[in-house]
């Protein structure tokens, strides 16, 4: 796909990997329409980007209200949209699932999982408009394994998966293309928010959210006729 001039939507667009893949599609030309909850936290992304159309939404995903409201406010904003990169989510501290809080329940299955697949459903018929259109959604290693202490976790990031393989077939024959990425540890504060710690040198390990925002470009930009299907990206 050629970037320059398209629209992206983008959630989790305020830290981390959300922001390092928004500033690197301004870049490259992308218009772009940047989900998260932090006002203050877009508008200080929005202030790094130059040259093209960049509009904030402040909106938490697990709120389906919102998500409509935000998806209606971008059509009015863009009137196009080609690609939607689903990036937002947070992290379940590891422990044994007897041990963890219902409310931290909810909270991790609504934003990476139920969050995503409502705001696809409300994108989808937006990017069928289009002759070129790409799904990316980002999932973990944790999609593809099973770590010890992460079972809500690992299950949203399995389910996500499973997601992204049926909505692939779905749309195969159509202009959009859908992708998964699965990675290991990235380096941003969605762990420490949670309290979370590592044996000494694990997180050093982890690979930078310009590594990664790097890889989602390079998919992006290849030839129609080419598509990443499936990526997993590990650290050495």
């Amino acid at each position: 796909m050629i970037l320059k001039n398209r629209t992206a939507i983008v959630t989790g667009a305020s830290d981390g990997l959300g922001k390092e893949v928004a500033l690197k599609l301004g870049k490259e030309g992308v218009n772009l329409a940047l989900i998260a909850r932090r006002k203050e936290k877009l508008e200080e992304v929005k202030k790094q980007i130059k040259g093209v159309k960049v509009e904030i939404y402040p909106c938490d995903v697990k709120n389906l209200s919102q998500l409509k409201e935000t998806i209606k406010k971008i059509i009015d904003d863009f009137k196009t949209v080609n690609i939607l990169l689903n990036i937002a989510g947070i992290w379940q501290k590891k422990m044994p699932v007897e041990e963890i809080d219902e409310e931290v329940i909810n909270d991790v299955i609504t934003t990476n999982l139920t969050g995503l697949i409502h705001i696809t459903k409300l994108v989808i018929p937006l990017l069928k408009k289009q002759p070129e259109a790409a799904i990316i959604n980002i999932s973990s290693m944790t999609g593809v394994k099973f770590p010890p202490g992460q079972s809500v976790y690992a299950a949203t990031k399995w389910g996500v998966r499973g997601f992204t393989e049926v909505i692939r077939e779905d749309l195969r024959g159509t202009s959009v293309k859908v992708s998964g990425i699965y990675q290991a540890g990235v380096k941003t504060n969605m762990f420490f928010k949670t309290g979370e710690k590592f044996t000494e040198g694990v997180y050093e390990k982890f690979m930078e959210p310009k590594d990664l925002a790097g890889i989602i470009i390079f998919m992006l930009s290849q030839p129609p006729h080419i598509w990443l299907e499936e990526i997993r990206v590990n650290y050495k």
